[in-house]
């Protein structure tokens, strides 16, 4: 029996011996070859100049604005501009209805007309030693008084029309016809969009090479369409937490589809060694 067993032990050795190579590789897999080990470093694209990569936005601002307010205390009798009309420098803007200024007028001139008799009358009794000289001295005190009301009744008479200061376009209008003002109380906002302008920051390292005068570009969001402008300022100092500062350009030329308050990006490229 025991020589059975070993016999029995015998075989299965040497037949285990003698089993295919490929039998053993199906029980041991080949492993996978490693992914090659990263050195660390990251291919990435150089980055762009930064005066490239930043987007400066602007709007566009007229060159002259201002709101027309009223300067005395009146009804209004017309507004002869709306708001969007055109206007030329020197046209009556708003009319007041100035009635009561002008009785007044009339008033201080009569007053003038009686103290210059009374001098009068008082240089001739001079001549002939009749009148005392207290006397002749309030007469002349009575005209220059007289001459003073005069002068301030026309000065406010002259505040009863407001003129355009310069040609331009109406932007708002604030009052009404027949509405009464009080002084100081805002009428029209008035804009001379004759040149368009842009205000806007670039970084202060811009200031080696922008000059007034130099060419650029602006891209603006409502007609989709891009721009000649130019500088025309700059501003007088930098800002030492933003590391930027201000500076103006304007549209170069007419374009009857831009309006002030219009906005848009401004493509600027520095020279060449920049």
């Amino acid at each position: 029996m025991v020589i059975r067993l070993r016999w029995q032990a015998l075989c299965l050795m040497a037949g285990m011996a003698s089993s295919p190579v490929w039998a053993q590789a199906t029980a041991s897999p080949t492993p996978r070859p490693a992914a090659p080990v990263s050195s660390g470093a990251v291919a990435t694209p150089s980055p762009r100049p930064a005066i490239e990569r930043q987007e400066i936005r602007a709007q566009l601002l007229p060159r002259r604005y201002t709101t027309v307010a009223a300067e005395i205390g009146a009804k209004i009798s017309a507004i002869s501009v709306q708001e969007g009309s055109a206007f030329q420098r020197g046209q009556t803007l708003v009319s007041f209805d100035c009635s009561l200024q002008q009785a007044q007028l009339q008033k201080a001139q009569a007053e003038l007309d009686g103290a210059a008799q009374t001098l009068k009358s008082n240089l001739r009794l001079e001549e002939l030693n009749s009148v005392g000289q207290l006397e002749l001295d309030l007469s002349k005190s009575a005209v220059a008084k007289a001459k003073a009301e005069v002068g301030a009744n026309q000065a406010v008479l002259s505040k009863c029309q407001i003129s355009a200061p310069f040609s331009g376009r109406v932007a708002e209008q604030k009052a009404r016809d027949q509405q009464y003002v009080q002084p100081g109380q805002p009428l029209l906002d008035i804009i001379d969009d004759s040149v368009l302008e842009l205000e806007f920051l670039v970084p202060s390292v811009w200031l080696s090479w922008l000059k007034v005068g130099g060419a650029f570009q602006v891209q603006i969001d409502e007609t989709r369409k891009t721009y000649p402008a130019k500088f025309i300022r700059i501003g007088a100092r930098v800002d030492p937490v933003s590391q930027s500062v201000k500076v103006v350009a304007a549209i170069s030329g007419r374009f009857p589809e831009l309006m002030a308050g219009m906005s848009g990006k401004v493509q600027v490229a520095p020279p060449a060694g920049q």
